[in-house]
């Protein structure tokens, strides 16, 4: 079996590389309403659905009935979908 190379170690004498400047990179993404937006709909959905029970139906649209739970869970999602945009 042929024996592999041995390889020479380096001596400190060559030349160090120059340091590479680093790129500042932009962190705003202009979403300044995402946040907001996804908190409001989550706090909506969640007031919409403690409003029903705590009123036993009667609100917030009384015609609605249990489809009341299906609005509030539907401002929920809506919040689900905005977080999406956020970076």
């Amino acid at each position: 079996m042929p024996k592999s190379r041995i390889r020479k170690k380096k001596d400190g004498s060559a030349a160090k590389p120059e340091k590479q400047q680093t790129a500042k990179l932009d962190m705003t993404s202009g979403r300044n309403w995402v946040a907001p937006l996804m908190l409001v709909l989550f706090g909506v959905g969640l007031a919409w659905i403690v409003v029903f029970y705590i009123t036993e139906g009667s609100l917030p649209v009384s015609a609605l009935g249990n489809w009341n739970i299906v609005v509030g869970f539907g401002f929920i999602a809506g919040g689900f979908v905005v977080s999406t945009q956020w970076k």
